[in-house]
């Protein structure tokens, strides 16, 4: 089996984060593992919180993976909220080397609460970005790291290729945010790949881009090349969303697992 280690932020509501990192390797026959970057007190309504965890705790966790599981096929990093946790992290992965790399730059939740201080900003992009395999940012994400404005497929292309100028492998640049059709695109440094992809209509996405994100991490570990784990990762959401969960008082989750619950006969959504 797979394994596959996320190195994030923990959800209360278990819709985001660690949480959905983990049952979304689960559900692509993966072994999940986690290094837990902070506590956030959030639910469906809202982030109200958060206590990020000691630094040194931090790379005591990375170590405590590394030196025992030699074979970590692939590593999800999320949720880092301060340059001390970036640092700790980056040192770490530039000491251990994982094969694949997926990192999506969390920086203000839904609600509008600031997950990445904005001073750490810099840290992200110098220490992490450059490290990455596949980036992941949204649009919003996307225009904090380039400094532009993005509202059309063509924006987003340009983006694409200035992030990938700061040292990202590839960038998959998340077009949710758009006024139309969901379409992502992928930048390898040579080539832009379009995931066209159809608005859905819920206000059940919580954890989308922990989702995603960590679904490319299991299906790289499993072997695909990048363009089929980021395809494949797309399918995944899509159908996660279409069948996600009337759970809170808010934005409710995705359903990680609707197809394992389809085949075997169980009551899914």
């Amino acid at each position: 089996m797979k394994k596959v280690l996320t190195i994030a932020g923990s959800d209360t509501c278990g819709g985001a984060g660690i949480q959905a990192d983990l049952k979304t390797f689960s559900a692509h026959g993966t072994y999940g593992m986690s290094v837990i970057t902070a506590v956030t007190v959030q639910n469906t309504q809202g982030v109200f919180g958060c206590q990020d965890i000691d630094p040194e705790i931090i790379e005591g966790q990375i170590d405590a993976i590394f030196t025992d599981i030699f074979e970590v096929d692939a590593v999800k990093v999320g949720m880092v909220s301060k340059s001390e946790t970036i640092n700790a992290i980056a040192d770490k992965l530039e000491l251990y080397k994982p094969k694949n790399l997926v990192i999506d730059p969390v920086m203000i939740s839904k609600s509008g609460f600031d997950l990445l201080k904005p001073e750490a900003k810099d840290a992200l992009i110098k220490r992490l970005i450059p490290l990455a395999t596949v980036l992941t940012p949204n649009l919003p994400e996307a225009e904090v790291i380039t400094g532009m404005k993005i509202e059309n497929i063509q924006q987003m292309e340009e983006a694409a290729r200035k992030i990938y100028e700061i040292g990202a492998k590839n960038v998959f640049v998340k077009g949710g945010h758009l006024s139309d059709d969901a379409t992502d695109i992928l930048f390898d440094g040579e080539k832009i790949t379009k995931f066209p992809g159809k608005r859905i209509n819920t206000k059940n996405t919580h954890g989308t881009g922990c989702t995603i994100s960590s679904a490319i991490a299991a299906n790289l570990a499993k072997g695909m090349s990048v363009q089929e784990a980021i395809g494949a990762a797309k399918e995944y959401i899509t159908t996660a969303i279409e069948h996600s969960l009337e759970i809170g008082r808010g934005v409710g989750p995705t359903n990680h697992f609707y197809t394992l619950y389809k085949k075997a006969g169980m009551e899914c959504e």
